[in-house]
């Protein structure tokens, strides 16, 4: 592949690139119309302002990324170890153990999770009708509470069955840390004497 001649896989590549930028970046997408009419795109061509988009409504605007926080995160992990030795069970190599012992730690492991889990959140099921349900999804459902799942085909309103009624947390009573605390340890060693 050259510059002058770019692979098709290169032109597909270009596409998409330019595409998002053109979305994100509207000097971007003024010297690629002033590039499409002949003329030449430079830093000076910055001063020009860009011609007003043809399309009927703006495109939605990209939305805006947060990064968590690995406290919340490592705490919860630390209660799960101290309370039911989550992580204990999981990084153990059970090849060798018979199905019953396996299931007398997974009761115990099981137990442990869900104290923690009811202690330190408050959840509760995303759909209220049982599983095997009918349900219609009306036009413009929020797609962060219900996923379609099996031959998605056409456009809302949607008939189907709940499979899963899926899972909110309406509440976190997470223990409050102290500045000095390494939330990165989540069980300390311990050492008997």
């Amino acid at each position: 592949m050259t510059d002058s001649n770019p692979s098709f896989l290169g032109r597909i590549s270009l596409a998409v690139g330019t595409f998002f930028s053109i979305l994100g970046d509207g000097q971007f997408a003024a010297d690629v119309l002033r590039l499409r009419k002949g003329g030449v795109a430079s830093a000076a061509a910055a001063a020009t302002p860009a011609p007003a988009p043809v399309a009927a409504s703006a495109p939605a605007p990209a939305p805006t990324l947060k990064e968590a926080s690995p406290d919340a995160a490592l705490q919860l992990l630390g209660l799960l170890q101290r309370d039911a030795r989550f992580i204990d069970f999981v990084e153990e190599d059970i090849k060798n153990y018979s199905d019953a012992d396996i299931g007398a730690a997974a009761r115990l492991v099981h137990d442990g999770c869900r104290a923690t889990l009811r202690e330190h959140f408050t959840i509760r099921p995303v759909r209220d009708e049982a599983e095997g349900s009918r349900v219609t999804l009306p036009d413009g459902f929020d797609a962060s509470l219900v996923r379609l799942t099996g031959n998605v085909v056409g456009r809302a309103p949607f008939n189907g069955s709940i499979s899963h009624r899926g899972w909110r947390v309406d509440e976190v009573r997470l223990p409050k840390l102290a500045d000095s605390h390494n939330a990165s340890v989540i069980a300390p060693a311990e050492v008997e004497l």
